[in-house]
């Protein structure tokens, strides 16, 4: 397995983030070719001491680190990237790589 990791920093407005993650953004997402599975944070993301200054997490899962890479080239993963832009403007940073169970 591997697994994409869009961490999203906090918004100036996260009512119209949500609103546009949500309805948007996310169904954009979720047509990426072989996406295994889909899971986003709910509510505030803690660290070990409180709040943390990330807002959101999603972690997209795929079969492996090169069906993740032909996803993101694909149209739909170049849409998804395009999109982006309009709602992260705090920021978002990708992460991605192989995972196994331990």
């Amino acid at each position: 397995m591997a697994k994409l990791f869009a961490v999203y920093q906090q918004p100036a407005d996260t009512a119209a983030f949500d609103d546009y993650y949500f309805s948007k953004h996310a169904p954009l997402a979720k047509t990426l070719p072989g996406l295994r599975g889909y899971e986003v944070t709910q509510g505030d993301v803690m660290g070990a001491t409180g709040k943390h200054g990330v807002y959101r997490v999603a972690i997209l899962e795929f079969d492996s680190m090169a069906a993740i890479e032909a996803a993101m080239a694909s149209p739909q993963g170049q849409a998804a990237a395009a999109d982006l832009a309009n709602f992260a403007g705090a920021g978002v940073d990708l992460m991605m790589g192989e995972t196994r169970l331990i």
